[in-house]
């Protein structure tokens, strides 16, 4: 790509930054504290300050996410000309390295001031033990979110990426937010946090089918990379049916109400999804289905959540 058509095609670094936060992921970064939240004014502990808080900091932490992504992709040779999806700003020239790396440090400085706040509204003085064990949760995502392709040995180059995913999307998202609020442990809670994991989870994985050629040829051994296009998409069936398998043992054990149910409506979203990623084989066409999927996730956890507390 040379510099006159850079120049052409660049869209202003206001828009610039705006792309490269990629507000279509924020959605489903909240889908965590949603779920989180439900679950804590299902059993009489909402809190609106700590979930606010909680909404702040994650907010910070997928646009760190996204900022890292976008930064450690174009280094490490996964955004290049070989690239199906949307191109990335530092890839386009739109934003330079070095400045996506200060981006990456200014997000990462209110990820945690953000977090001590949250920590301190939801434990005071009086719970330092526990502060300190959040501490140390909030430091390892501000971690896992930079090094996820932006630290010299990527750990999602490696494939590791979707435990990332389901762990910090899934059971320290949900468990997390849920905690904050009740400060005690729920097991039964443990289920909400499956559903989040296993769809989030799903995400990513249409992202990492989308790109798997221009992966495999940066060397970045994604889930899909290692288990070919059929495998990965049998994969993606699976993080699907276990999602919903999840939601289903919850209401089975917690039942008193036939509203619990009321997530079946959103089942059609996830069946779709599951059926074009199955059908799809072209990036362009596997594209829509990235944010298609977000919005199921976003769907299933507001709609599971209101079955809880009607």
């Amino acid at each position: 790509m040379n510099n006159t058509h850079q120049t052409t095609q660049n869209p202003g670094l206001l828009k610039a930054w705006i792309s490269a936060f990629r507000p279509r992921t924020l959605p489903l970064a909240l889908s965590c504290i949603g779920m989180g939240s439900f679950m804590a004014a299902a059993n009489g502990v909402f809190d609106g300050t700590i979930i606010a808080l909680c909404v702040l900091t994650t907010l910070f932490l997928q646009i760190l996410s996204n900022l890292a992504n976008d930064y450690g992709d174009s280094k490490h040779g996964a955004d290049s000309v070989h690239r199906e999806g949307p191109k990335r700003a530092v890839q386009a020239g739109h934003i330079t390295a070095e400045h996506m790396k200060k981006g990456m440090l200014v997000f990462s400085l209110l990820s945690l001031l953000s977090g001590l706040l949250l920590l301190w509204v939801a434990f005071g003085t009086d719970g330092l033990l526990l502060a300190l064990l959040f501490l140390v949760l909030g430091l390892a995502a501000i971690w896992a979110a930079i090094n996820y392709t932006a630290g010299a040995k990527p750990y999602g180059y490696a494939g590791l990426g979707d435990i990332s995913v389901f762990v910090f999307f899934g059971l320290v998202g949900v468990l997390g937010t849920y905690f904050l609020q009740a400060q005690e442990f729920n097991p039964l809670v443990l289920l909400p946090a499956l559903v989040c994991g296993f769809f989030s989870t799903a995400v990513l994985n249409v992202n990492n089918i989308r790109d798997i050629n221009s992966d495999k040829l940066a060397g970045k051994f994604s889930v899909p990379v290692r288990l070919g296009p059929k495998r990965a998409r049998i994969y993606h069936i699976i993080l699907l049916a276990a999602g919903v398998a999840s939601a289903v043992l919850y209401v089975a054990l917690n039942f008193y109400s036939a509203w619990q149910f009321l997530f079946v409506l959103a089942l059609p979203l996830v069946l779709v999804n599951g059926v074009n990623v199955w059908r799809k084989q072209t990036s362009a066409a596997l594209d829509p289905y990235l944010k298609q999927m977000a919005m199921a996730t976003l769907a299933f956890v507001l709609l599971f959540g209101l079955g809880q507390v009607v």
